[in-house]
């Protein structure tokens, strides 16, 4: 499992690649764990300008690895899951995003979090939280209604409907499609390898700038979320829809 999370550095870009394909590159608390961890080091690291998220060209990641999730479930904010969430929303240098086919659910909303999103066009996103019995999750109830408006942001969270990677591009969730995988990887590499070439505080300050008048709303937000999550884990809804899904798989 030490693999399924690949880093490589590249002057001054660390690429985080999932990198677990007969998996679907579903993440596990062992993956969250490495996740977390090499963002914080990264964050600290002076070397390292920017910072490069990505699955494989046909494969960004499936979602949370529903086996794993539920023998070990997030139990409260110290989870390898919240650590992970935590570390991403606090990173000061800029992240890159890479998405080609499947992006669901953390998948997905982890992007609202990264500074730049590319996509391949046919990339597959949804954030089926309702139909697991669950509810949204890493800020996502107050950053998509705000993108979007409370009606499309119901579409997606509430009914959990799926969308492509040109409507992300088109809707402000991503900053560009491209035509497919591979050029979808090219592009975040290109783009992410030119922080190495511009002034990193300067970058730092104007992230941080970026940010700064919702980062404390956000932050309770996806505690309140993150509680809740934990809960609804408990749930009979939940329960029934998780076992339903296993006996399928």
């Amino acid at each position: 499992m030490t693999d399924a999370i690949e880093l490589q550095r590249e002057g001054g870009l660390l690429t985080l690649r999932l990198n677990r394909p007969d998996k679907k590159n579903a993440l596990t608390r062992a993956m969250y764990s490495r996740l977390a961890e090499a963002l914080a080091d990264a964050d600290a690291d002076p070397e390292i300008n920017a910072l490069l998220i990505c699955g494989s060209s046909e494969c960004f990641t499936a979602g949370n690895d529903i086996a794993d999730f539920v023998q070990q479930p997030p139990r409260d904010l110290d989870s390898p899951v919240f650590q992970f969430m935590r570390n991403l929303l606090e990173c000061r240098k800029p992240v890159v995003a890479a998405v080609a086919g499947a992006a669901v659910g953390i998948g997905t909303t982890l992007l609202l979090h990264c500074d730049l999103v590319y996509v391949s066009r046919d990339a597959r996103l949804r954030m089926p939280f309702v139909n697991l019995g669950l509810c949204p999750e890493f800020g996502s109830s107050l950053i998509l209604p705000r993108l979007l408006g409370q009606a499309k942001a119901a579409e997606l969270l509430l009914l959990g409907e799926g969308f492509s990677g040109e409507q992300a591009a088109a809707w402000g969730i991503a900053t560009a499609a491209l035509g497919d995988g591979a050029a979808t990887l090219a592009k975040a590499r290109e783009v992410a390898l030119r922080f190495s070439q511009l002034a990193p505080e300067a970058v730092q300050v104007s992230k941080r700038l970026m940010k700064a008048a919702d980062r404390q709303q956000l932050r309770q937000v996806i505690e309140e979320e993150g509680a809740m999550f934990t809960q609804r884990l408990r749930s009979p809804e939940a329960i029934a829809a998780l076992s339903g899904f296993l006996a399928k798989a």
